[in-house]
C-alpha cells in the first residue's frame, strides 16, 4: 500500500459553508474573511456558533490554500458576547457538568485559535465585550477604529474575570495592573487606551478598517507561511518555559526553516536583486 504524505491529508477551505457567520475567501483562497452577521444584536455568539468556530479554527490546520483569517463583524460592531437570551439564559437552568462542558467548549475556540498554524486578525470596531472580547484577544493581531470599545465584562453578570483564559491572556498583552483592573470592574477599554498599550496594532477609520486588516492578511499569506506558521507556534510555546528551554527550543525551530525551500529562495533573490516569492515550503 502508497504511503500517505502529510499534502494527502490537506484539503481546500475556499468553498467552506459556514452556518452561523459569513466565509469568504479571497480569489487565490488564501485571505479567508468570517464575519459576525447578527448585527441587530450587535453579533452576539450562540451556542451553535461557539461550536462552529471552535471546529473551523481545528480543521484549518488541514487547509491546503488558507493562510491568513480575518475575523470581523457586520454593521459596526465586532461582537457583543454570548447572547443574553440564547446562551446566558439557558446557563442558569443548566446542572454543574453540563456548565463544565459549556465552559470548556469556549475554552477550546480559544485553543483551536491559538493553534491553527494561519496568523488571524481582528478587525474591531464598536462594542467588543465579553467573549467577542476574548476571540479579539485570542487573535494574532487586532486592529480597530476610535470608536471600539473593549470591555470584559464577566463581572457585570456575577462571573469571575477569569473566562476563557482572560487572567492568563490579557496580562501578557497590556500588563497585569491594567487586566487586574479591567477584569475585576468590567469597565470600557477605550481605542486609544488599547493602542497605547499594547492592544491594539493600529487604529483605522472604520472606512477603511476591513480593507487595512485583509492587505496585512494577504502580506502575511504571501509571506514566508511556514516560518510564520513557526513564529505562532514558539510565541505559543515559549510561555512556561526557562530561558535555556527557550533558547534551545528557537535554534532548532530555526534550523528547520533554514532547510526550507523559502530559505533557499529568499537568498537567491537577494543574491538576484529581486523580491523573493515564498511558497510556504
Amino acid at each position: 500500500m502508497a504511503e500517505l504524505s502529510m499534502q494527502d491529508h490537506k484539503r481546500p477551505f475556499k468553498d467552506y459553508q459556514a452556518r452561523h457567520f459569513r466565509w469568504e475567501c479571497s480569489a487565490d483562497g488564501r485571505v479567508a474573511t468570517i464575519t459576525l452577521n447578527r448585527p441587530e444584536k450587535k453579533n452576539p455568539l450562540t451556542f451553535d456558533s461557539y461550536a462552529e468556530l471552535r471546529d473551523l479554527f481545528h480543521n484549518l490546520k488541514y487547509a491546503s490554500d488558507v493562510r491568513a483569517v480575518v475575523i470581523q463583524g457586520e454593521g459596526g460592531n465586532y461582537c457583543s458576547g454570548g447572547d443574553v437570551f440564547e446562551i446566558i439564559e439557558p446557563l442558569t437552568k443548566m446542572t454543574m457538568p453540563e456548565l463544565l462542558e459549556f465552559t470548556r467548549m469556549t475554552g477550546d475556540l480559544v485553543k483551536a485559535m491559538r493553534r491553527a498554524p494561519q496568523p488571524v486578525i481582528s478587525a474591531i470596531d464598536g462594542f467588543c465585550a465579553g467573549a467577542g472580547a476574548m476571540v479579539a484577544l485570542a487573535s494574532d493581531f487586532r486592529l480597530g477604529t476610535p470608536a471600539t470599545k473593549t470591555a470584559y465584562l464577566f463581572t457585570r453578570v456575577g462571573l469571575a474575570g477569569a473566562d476563557m483564559g482572560a487572567c492568563g491572556l490579557l496580562p501578557r498583552m497590556i500588563g497585569q495592573g491594567r487586566a487586574t483592573e479591567l477584569l475585576m470592574t468590567g469597565r470600557v477599554m477605550s481605542a486609544e487606551e488599547g493602542l497605547s498599550w499594547g492592544f491594539f496594532s493600529a487604529l483605522h477609520q472604520a472606512e477603511e478598517l476591513l480593507g487595512k486588516a485583509q492587505a496585512l492578511a494577504q502580506s502575511l499569506a504571501d509571506g514566508p507561511w511556514f516560518a510564520h506558521t513557526m513564529t505562532k507556534t514558539m510565541l505559543n510555546q515559549e510561555w512556561a518555559m526557562g530561558i535555556e528551554e527557550m533558547v534551545e527550543s528557537e535554534a532548532q525551530a530555526q534550523a528547520i526553516c533554514m532547510m526550507t525551500g523559502d530559505f533557499r529562495r529568499a537568498f537567491d533573490a537577494f543574491a538576484a536583486k529581486q523580491k523573493p516569492k515564498f511558497e510556504g515550503n
